[in-house]
């Protein structure tokens, strides 16, 4: 063969190895590649709407496509109002042999303020790498009014469901009670499956304690003349302070509401659809009209109602020593919790301790009813009769818009036994005035003579004194190792400690407590604090994160008596209402001394 042939075989063998040689890199490139794309993973941010009015909602999602990403941190909503959410959804298809995967997690936000807002990127795990969404721009403008669009879920279910806040008086007197009641009613169309409050109604300038709504039964009404369903969520008793124009500000709550669509299923049921929408109650304005000045009595101390009054001692006659009870009482419906009942004057000749504070009040739509009173324990010390003066208590009435002031009757306590009061003329204190008499021993005259000694001097080298000085180094040694290993097991006893600090900060608290008076927001934080830091010592828990029932239940189960119980959670009652509601310096004092015979009686049970 020629060799020319030969070179030209040789030269496409080696032609044809580089081909292979090229089509296994691009191969090998191109694998690397599609590997490289299989493996990024795609986390977006996404919204139903990037401008929308005060008013409105919107949805927005995190979608994420590779499984096995964990651990979601959404953004910061700091400008927005989280109405619904989180919730989360799972896509997974396989289609002509391609899979596909799809996590997502959504939020219903609503808008604060107006404004362009941006909302930063949320952040997902994957393969122990941080993967970040894009951040999303939001444009918000004023209020909008909802297009009145029959297909409009959200037009439907403004005209379906309506939040009333229904208030028994809109132009009451300062201290007047009246009250208000929240309705939700929701037409016949449409269903409510789920709501929460997501704003509770403010009362500035009205003492206000909510009642109870036990049950939450649907009932039939009508709202603007249409048949409706409601549904009553809310009740409060509301006490103006204050004259002028109030406000009850609106109560908030977001809903889950099933809108009909029209269409109907397999078997003729409605199929509905469901959204979330948010509505509240509208604000309601009060005008408080003040107490007529005309008329107004000098002992008036603020009680507006119906009330009836009276001074009585439990014993008109009793021996010297003996105790005697006088129960001032004011009872009847009104701003009970809200004025000072008068008090009595006794006689100097009359022991009298501070009186005991009682208050059995109920709380209903109608106001407050009941009865307050403060009890005086009196121990006369010598025979005789004595008066205890007329007391007087003014109040208005709203009703017949006059006061009207009632008149106790005077008591009179007749101690038939003891010592007799020695008294001359008008000494109404029982003493007797003795003229000065002189005599020769009255002054006496500085005496010049002395009779003093000179001082015996004696060494101290050697002495008694000497011996002791001297040995008691060696005394103290052992007695400070002795002191050392006790503070050292103190220092250990860990549990000792806590109750040991317990029981100083009760004292302590207490102490500042005394000092508060006058104070009112200050006192009563120091008393509560003395109160739970007492129980800490007693029960060995922390009393500050339990209920009052459980407080209740502990102090059974170590012997207290239930009278001393009631009395210790009245107390602690106090604390948490007194902060509000008008307080004097008389009312403190006796709360602080109530507080502390309290206190000594139940450590003494214990």
């Amino acid at each position: 063969m020629p060799k020319k042939q030969e070179g030209k075989k040789l030269n496409k063998k080696r032609t044809g190895k580089k081909m292979k040689s090229a089509k296994f890199y691009i191969i090998t490139i191109l694998m690397f590649a599609s590997q490289a794309i299989l493996a990024q993973i795609e986390f977006k941010t996404s919204v139903s709407r990037t401008s929308l009015g005060l008013n409105q909602r919107f949805r927005i999602e995190f979608s994420v496509d590779k499984q096995g990403a964990d651990n979601f941190k959404p953004p910061s909503f700091a400008d927005f109002k989280v109405a619904g959410g989180p919730s989360s959804s799972v896509s997974q298809s396989w289609i002509n042999g391609k899979a596909s995967y799809s996590q997502t997690y959504i939020y219903i936000l609503e808008p604060k303020n107006e404004g362009e807002f941006i909302i930063e990127p949320a952040t997902i795990e994957y393969d122990n790498e941080i993967v970040k969404s894009n951040t999303v721009k939001l444009t918000v403008s004023k209020s909008i009014e909802i297009s009145k669009d029959p297909n409009n879920p959200e037009y439907i279910a403004q005209q379906n469901i309506h939040l009333v806040a229904e208030v028994s008086n809109l132009n009451p007197y300062v201290g007047e009670g009246i009250y208000v009641v929240y309705k939700l009613y929701v037409s016949q169309n449409i269903s409510v499956n789920d709501w929460r409050v997501s704003e509770s109604p403010q009362y500035n300038g009205f003492w206000n304690q909510d009642i109870e709504v036990t049950d939450i039964n649907v009932q039939n009404g009508k709202y603007n003349g249409e048949d409706y369903r409601f549904l009553v969520l809310k009740r409060a008793v509301l006490i103006p302070q204050r004259a002028g124009e109030l406000i009850v500000e609106p109560m908030k709550m977001d809903f889950s509401v099933g809108i009909p669509t029209g269409r109907g299923d397999f078997f003729g049921n409605m199929i509905t659809r469901n959204i979330s929408y948010a509505t509240e109650s509208a604000i309601r304005n009060v005008r408080v009209k003040a107490l007529p000045e005309v008329g107004k009595p000098i002992d008036f101390s603020g009680a507006v109602g119906e009330f009836e009054f009276s001074v009585l001692a439990d014993k008109n006659v009793l021996k010297a020593n003996d105790a005697a009870q006088i129960k001032v009482e004011v009872k009847g419906s009104g701003n009970l919790k809200l004025f000072e009942i008068p008090k009595i004057i006794t006689p100097v000749e009359l022991e009298a301790y501070t009186p005991e504070h009682k208050e059995d009040v109920t709380t209903s739509l109608s106001g407050l009813r009941g009865s307050i009173s403060d009890t005086y324990t009196v121990v006369p010390q010598f025979k005789g009769k004595y008066k205890i003066p007329e007391a007087t208590f003014s109040f208005f009435n709203p009703k017949d818009k006059k006061y009207h002031t009632i008149l106790a009757k005077a008591v009179f306590v007749e101690v038939t036994d003891g010592k007799e009061l020695v008294s001359t003329g008008n000494d109404s204190a029982g003493t007797l005035k003795k003229n000065v008499v002189s005599n020769g021993n009255n002054f006496r005259f500085i005496a010049l003579e002395t009779t003093l000694k000179p001082a015996i001097k004696k060494d101290f080298l050697f002495s008694t004194e000497f011996y002791l000085l001297l040995l008691l180094p060696f005394l103290a040694i052992p007695i400070g190792i002795l002191i050392g290993k006790k503070r050292a097991k103190r220092a250990g006893d860990i549990f000792g400690n806590k109750i040991r600090n317990a029981n100083r900060l009760a004292r302590k608290y207490l102490s500042e407590a005394k000092k508060q008076l006058g104070k009112k927001e200050a006192f009563y934080i120091a008393l509560e604090k003395a109160l739970h830091n007492f129980l800490k010592a007693k029960l060995q828990i922390e009393t500050s994160e339990i209920s009052k029932e459980k407080i209740s239940e502990l102090l059974q189960e170590k012997g207290v008596d239930n009278s001393t119980i009631k009395q210790f959670i009245t107390v602690l009652n106090d604390c948490d209402f007194a902060r509000y509601t008008p307080t004097t310096d008389v009312m403190m004092k006796n709360e602080y001394d109530k507080t502390v015979k309290i206190l000594t009686e139940i450590d003494k049970q214990l």
